[in-house]
């Protein structure tokens, strides 16, 4: 199988950007979910480089599959915990009890999203260029 991280990379950092875009448009759910899907690619290509599949969407538990030696530092686990909360609620009306996703969002939380994205980006990208 060919090794894609690069390609699974390049893809993260357009999701990442397309969260700034959806921020500045004030369309704050897609920015979060954008957010969650830029670091998910991430963790992926990350890897991915280390010729290793990963399943699944929980960002946290994608961190905490890496192969040794990557030791993922506590607040990108904080970082992820609270990205992984933006990918259902975000999309769908019925994780709310009444209003459409975008009435659950703001500016805050976007703002967060994307600088945990970020992080969780830039770690991963550091890490596959010392690799």
């Amino acid at each position: 199988m060919p090794n894609r991280a690069q390609d699974w990379l390049a893809q993260a950092e357009r999701n990442l950007a397309m969260a700034v875009d959806s921020r500045a448009a004030g369309w704050h759910e897609w920015a979060c979910f954008a957010a969650h899907q830029a670091a998910e690619m991430a963790v992926n290509a990350l890897h991915q480089s280390h010729g290793q599949g990963a399943w699944g969407h929980v960002i946290r538990r994608l961190l905490e599959a890496l192969p040794e030696p990557i030791e993922v530092p506590a607040h990108l686990l904080d970082a992820a915990r609270a990205l992984d909360l933006h990918y259902l609620p975000t999309r769908c009306p019925n994780s709310h009890d009444a209003g459409a996703p975008g009435e659950h969002y703001g500016a805050k939380q976007s703002d967060e999203a994307i600088r945990d994205a970020r992080q969780t980006f830039e770690f991963c990208r550091l890490q596959m260029a010392g690799s």
